[in-house]
């Protein structure tokens, strides 16, 4: 391994810990970080890149969360049937985005859903006519009761599966934050469920990539920073253990909205 990849490993578990204790998979510090530092890389690399670490570390994650019983396991296989064909299609349509349109786009979608959770950290469950009910108790006793529309989650679910592979950022920077203040879940159960969810459409993503032969320029880079996403998950799963559920939302809120300024001024 030479220097580039261990500072990439490094990163990585950084990486890795911070997007699975907000359930982000940490594509949203990733993508604009390459932007930056990559200029001369196109749409599509960038992309793979990214979707391939969520992967890993939404992979590592969800497996940290499932052990930690907090994975709504009824909500989970609806929402991601519902996402896959989008994250197929978004994989796809990277190939048709100019970089400069991408920077902008990305940077203004990232501020638009900081500014919503500083202003609603608390909200709960718009659509309070939702029938499904879900009550579950995780492994260390902690109990979680809620009711919500399926409907609306798994419509919500199938434009976050395309959002996510478009802007490789898996998707979580959107579901995470939809969930809590539009379906109310609570804000531990929607960062389990919503990394189970990441894991298989970023799957699905890298799939796609891979079969275009979008890796063969970064491959070892690639494979460094999703090994150190592979480390830090369960890192992050243990530290959400420590943090409430607003102050996740607020630390989603703040990293938000810092990256989505960088990009904006950038251009």
């Amino acid at each position: 391994m030479n220097e580039t990849d261990a500072i990439a490993f490094v990163a990585g578990i950084a990486l890795g810990a911070l997007g699975t204790l907000i359930g982000a998979g940490g594509g949203f510090l990733l993508v604009p970080a390459l932007i930056v530092v990559e200029p001369e890389w196109s749409t599509q690399s960038i992309t793979a890149f990214s979707l391939a670490v969520v992967a890993a570390n939404a992979s590592a994650g969800a497996l940290s969360y499932w052990r930690q019983m907090r994975v709504d396991l009824r909500s989970f296989p609806l929402f991601a049937a519902a996402a896959i064909p989008g994250s197929i299609v978004g994989a796809y349509a990277t190939r048709f985005i100019p970089r400069h349109v991408f920077d902008i786009g990305f940077g203004g979608i990232l501020l638009a859903i900081s500014a919503w959770l500083i202003f609603r950290p608390q909200a709960r469950a718009t659509f309070e006519f939702g029938t499904t009910s879900r009550k579950m108790v995780d492994r260390h006793g902690n109990t979680y009761e809620w009711r919500f529309s399926l409907r609306v989650g798994m419509v919500a679910a199938a434009i976050v599966g395309f959002v996510s592979s478009l802007l490789g950022i898996g998707g979580g920077i959107v579901h995470v934050p939809f969930m809590i203040a539009v379906l109310g879940f609570p804000e531990h159960v929607a960062t389990a469920t919503s990394h189970a969810v990441l894991a298989v459409t970023t799957i699905v993503g890298t799939i796609v990539h891979l079969v275009h032969g979008d890796y063969r320029p970064i491959w070892t880079l690639t494979l460094a920073t999703a090994a150190g996403a592979l480390v830090g998950a369960p890192i992050g799963a243990r530290l959400s253990r420590r943090v409430s559920g607003p102050m996740i939302t607020r630390i989603l809120a703040v990293a938000l909205g810092s990256v989505a300024v960088r990009l904006i001024v950038a251009h």
